[in-house]
C-alpha cells in the first residue's frame, strides 16, 4: 500500500473509534443511574483493576503498555463525566458555586477598598497592596492571623497576603489560613523583591554585627548574609525590621528590607538588590471572605491529600489530562502527624467559565480524600 491508501484506512478506523469514544461516554449517565441505584461511587477500583488487567492480557505484548494507558485515560475520561452527570443539577456542587460567584462581565475588579497587610508601612504586602489596588485604605496587622480576622469581621473588604516565593517556596502558614477560615483568592500579583541593606545615617557596612529580617528575606539573602559573617535575627516583617533598626540605640544593626523603608524611616542603603538570586519574585493574593471571581479569569487554585497507596497522584493528574487543563503548579508537602503522607497545591491555568473547569471542580471526589477549592481568579505581572 501506497501511503494514501494507508491514511484512508487510518481515517476509517479513527471514525469507527470516535463514534465508539462517543456512544462509551453516552452511556455514562446509564452507568450513574445503576450506580446510585445500587449505593456504589463512581469510584469502583476493584472493577478497574479487572478491566485493565484483561485489557493487558487480550493485547499483544509489544503494545501492552500503550494499550493499558489508553484504556486508563478513557476510564478517567468517563469518570469525570459520570460526576459531572451526577452534580449537575446540584445547586450545592462547587461548579454552580463558582457559577454564582462570577461577577458580570462589565464589572471590573475594585479600584479603592480597605485593605488589610501584615506589617508596617513599607512592608512589601504594602507595596503589593498599592499596585493591586488603585487606592487601597490598609490596615496593618502583627500576623497573617490578624489580617484573616480582619477580613472575617468586615473591618477589611479584602487582605493582601504573600503565598509563594520563587526561592523560598510556598508560604504555608497562608495556604493553612486559607483552608480555615475558607476564604477565596480574588487577585494575585507577581511582585519583584529586591532586598537591600539599610542602617542608621554614619553607620558603616563592617560596623553591622547583627541583621534583622523576615525569614522570608533571610533565607533569600542566605548566601549574602553568610558572606557578610553577621548574626541574624528574624522579624515578623521586613518593614518592621527596618522600623526597629531606626528606633534602637544600637549602631551595630541592620536591616534586610524594600529601599522605600529607607525614606520612610529614616536610613541609609549600605548595600542593594542583596538577594542571592536576581529572579527572585514573590506571589501576593487578594484573599476575600466570599467567593469572588471577576471576569477573565484564569488561573485557579486548589489544595488536596490523596490516599497513600500507589498511583494515587497519577489519577490526579490523568484527570488533568483527560480535561485538557494545563497545571502551572504542583508542590507537596508532609501532613503533620501522618507519616510518609502530603497535600499537594495545585493553580490550573483555564479559564472560568469553560466546560473543562467546571467539570474538574465537580469530578475530584473519587480521586482523592479530600479537596479545597481557593478560588479562580487573574494574576497581575
Amino acid at each position: 500500500m501506497n501511503l494514501t491508501e494507508v491514511r484512508t484506512q487510518i481515517d476509517a478506523i479513527d471514525k469507527q473509534l470516535l463514534d465508539l469514544f462517543v456512544r462509551r461516554l453516552e452511556l455514562a449517565d446509564d452507568v450513574v443511574a445503576a450506580k446510585s441505584a445500587e449505593g456504589k461511587p463512581v469510584f469502583d477500583p476493584a472493577r478497574e483493576r479487572t478491566k485493565l488487567l484483561e485489557i493487558a492480557q487480550g493485547t499483544p505484548e509489544q503494545i501492552r503498555p500503550q494499550a493499558v494507558s489508553l484504556f486508563s485515560l478513557l476510564m478517567s475520561m468517563n469518570k469525570a463525566e459520570q460526576q459531572r452527570v451526577l452534580h449537575a443539577d446540584d445547586p450545592k456542587s462547587l461548579s454552580a458555586s463558582a457559577r454564582a460567584a462570577l461577577k458580570p462581565v462589565d464589572e471590573p475588579f475594585p479600584a479603592t477598598a480597605m485593605v488589610a497587610c501584615q506589617g508596617v508601612e513599607g512592608a512589601y504586602s504594602q507595596i503589593a497592596a498599592s499596585r493591586l489596588f488603585h487606592v487601597p485604605g490598609i490596615t496593618y496587622f502583627n500576623t497573617f492571623e490578624g489580617v484573616f480576622r480582619a477580613v472575617r469581621d468586615g473591618f477589611c473588604d479584602f487582605g493582601v497576603v504573600p503565598i509563594e516565593n520563587s526561592t523560598a517556596g510556598s508560604v504555608n502558614a497562608v495556604y493553612d489560613l486559607l483552608a480555615e477560615y475558607r476564604f477565596s483568592i480574588v487577585r494575585s500579583l507577581r511582585l519583584k523583591i529586591d532586598h537591600n541593606l539599610l542602617a542608621k545615617p554614619g553607620v558603616r557596612i563592617e560596623d553591622v554585627k547583627e541583621v534583622f529580617s523576615h525569614e522570608q528575606a533571610v533565607a533569600q539573602c542566605a548566601d549574602y548574609l553568610d558572606r557578610l559573617g553577621v548574626k541574624v535575627t528574624v522579624y515578623e516583617n521586613t518593614a518592621e525590621a527596618a522600623e526597629f533598626v531606626a528606633h534602637t540605640d544600637r549602631t551595630d544593626v541592620a536591616a534586610l528590607c524594600s529601599r522605600s523603608c529607607a525614606p520612610l524611616y529614616d536610613l541609609e542603603i549600605l548595600d542593594e538588590d542583596v538577594q542571592d538570586s536576581d529572579n527572585n519574585y514573590t506571589r501576593f493574593v487578594v484573599i476575600a471572605a466570599e467567593p469572588q471571581i471577576y471576569p477573565g479569569a484564569t488561573r485557579t487554585s486548589l489544595m488536596l491529600t490523596v490516599p497513600h497507596e500507589p498511583g494515587s497522584l497519577y489519577r490526579v493528574l490523568e484527570r488533568f489530562y483527560a480535561l485538557d487543563i494545563n497545571l502551572v503548579k504542583l508542590e507537596s508537602r508532609p501532613i503533620a502527624g501522618r507519616d510518609f503522607e502530603f497535600m499537594f497545591y495545585f493553580d490550573l491555568d483555564c479559564p472560568v467559565g469553560t466546560q473543562s473547569l467546571e467539570t474538574l471542580l465537580d469530578a475530584l471526589d473519587d480521586v482523592c480524600e479530600n479537596y479545597t477549592y481557593f478560588g479562580s481568579y487573574t494574576e497581575v505581572m
